[in-house]
């Protein structure tokens, strides 16, 4: 991920987080600054990052590919593992065991949950963003009958808190578990095979296949990873809320696709980069805090994360280069100037 002040892209995603910190420690009188600020974004910034990584691979794969039911998968793999894991370890007396019982029976929920996504577009021929709707209805539906739409408390195991609320060195643990993650999916992206075909995939979807490109298992196994990421997302999220819950996060989904954009993942496919998610992600929980500092309520904090989703989904179909030619088209389609009544006539006098 090496930086290249000929990016515009991710020139712009740098200074608007720049921009906001210097916006917010100028307010906050410097207090914005403190490492416990830092390190308490660190431990939030996962769970929108892990989630926006899914929407980001989904529409990576084109053919208006999008995961909408993330958050809803996230929920339900805490949900389940919050159910069974403690039927299964004790957790007082194995601590260590119950917090491994409790990651792995997440993530195989995640893994289910994102093989029947890719299982229902791949197979079935299902549009992903109804497919992933429906499947979001689903999934929440199942957390609200195991759990009768309360919270259900988590086991109390000192290392899955730790997972959700310690720090390693000064470093939240979410945070570092959101950074192994982003380099382990760039590097699929930028080095492996699977990241060439699902690029190219999402580029020209004709042209993959006459490649010899196996679309569908593709299309499996990418939303099987988004699946997995959102599984990553519930373990974390329940082990720094001690709780599970089948609604949590409302708003997470919008935030997650508002993050993907910002980025400059294209909805249309074959594009997207980690490393301009990463600054997007941070941008939008700096822009957070910074709306914690002023004390904006939530309700505009949903108006402003739609405002910002349209700006930049439209800002994405018009570049600079279509705005000159617009420009340039008006001047060169408007009427020639024409004198004012009179003139011609006092010059024929003269």
């Amino acid at each position: 991920m090496k930086f290249r002040f000929s990016d515009r892209e991710l020139n712009f995603l740098v200074g608007i987080n720049v921009a906001i910190l210097v916006v917010a420690t100028v307010l906050s009188k410097g207090d914005f600054l403190d490492v416990y600020n830092f390190q308490s974004m660190g431990g939030q910034l996962p769970e929108l990052g892990l989630l926006a990584m899914g929407v980001a691979l989904s529409m990576i794969s084109g053919n208006g590919g999008i995961d909408l039911s993330g958050v809803a998968l996230a929920n339900l793999s805490g949900v389940v593992a919050a159910t069974l894991a403690p039927m299964l370890v004790d957790a007082d007396a194995s601590p260590w065991l119950y917090t491994g019982t409790f990651a792995v029976t997440a993530l195989a929920v995640g893994l289910a949950g994102g093989l029947l996504n890719g299982v229902l577009i791949a197979r079935a021929g299902l549009t992903p963003i109804l497919c992933t709707l429906g499947t979001q209805l689903l999934y929440t539906g199942f957390a609200v009958v195991l759990t009768g739409g309360s919270s259900l408390r988590v086991g109390n195991a000192e290392p899955l808190s730790a997972i959700g609320n310690e720090n390693v060195l000064g470093v939240p643990i979410p945070f570092a578990i959101f950074i192994a993650m982003l380099l382990a999916v760039a590097w699929l992206l930028k080095q492996s095979p699977f990241g060439i075909r699902l690029f190219l995939l999402g580029t020209n979807a004709k042209a993959a296949r006459y490649a010899g490109i196996p679309q569908g298992r593709m299309l499996i196994a990418t939303y099987a990873l988004c699946g997995v990421l959102a599984a990553v997302a519930g373990v974390i999220i329940a082990g720094r809320t001690a709780s599970v819950k089948s609604d949590y996060g409302n708003s997470y989904l919008l935030i997650a696709i508002l993050i993907t954009v910002m980025a400059g993942v294209r909805p249309q496919g074959g594009y997207g980069r980690m490393v301009c998610l990463f600054f997007s992600a941070v941008a939008l929980q700096l822009l957070s805090s910074t709306f914690n500092l002023l004390g904006i309520s939530n309700f505009f904090r949903d108006c402003a994360w739609g405002l910002l989703l349209l700006f930049f989904l439209a800002s994405a179909r018009l570049s600079l280069g279509d705005l000159r030619s617009f420009i340039s088209l008006s001047r060169t389609s408007a009427p020639p100037h024409q004198p004012p009544p009179g003139a011609t006539q006092r010059t024929t006098e003269g």
